[in-house]
């Protein structure tokens, strides 16, 4: 099935930049759980949330750039 031809939801759980953002998102909230039911581990749980959001962020910046270089060259 070529990716014109998918619905939009589809082509949305097909998106490596919407698969990191759920992933992002049920990594800091498992994180926040955690530091909700284990006490002592708030700031653990700060710092990994706080380092782990830039990478997240970084990878989804880089498949956008990549996407745009690929549609920019006609592909």
């Amino acid at each position: 099935m070529e990716w014109e031809n998918l619905s939009p939801f589809k082509k949305l759980l097909k998106s490596r930049k919407f698969l990191l953002l759920v992933l992002d998102t049920v990594v800091s909230i498992a994180l926040f759980v955690v530091s909700s039911y284990v006490p002592g581990y708030e700031e653990a749980v700060k710092f990994l949330i706080g380092a782990l959001q830039p990478v997240f962020v970084a990878l989804i910046i880089a498949i956008s750039v990549e996407d745009a270089a690929i549609a920019r060259n006609g592909g």
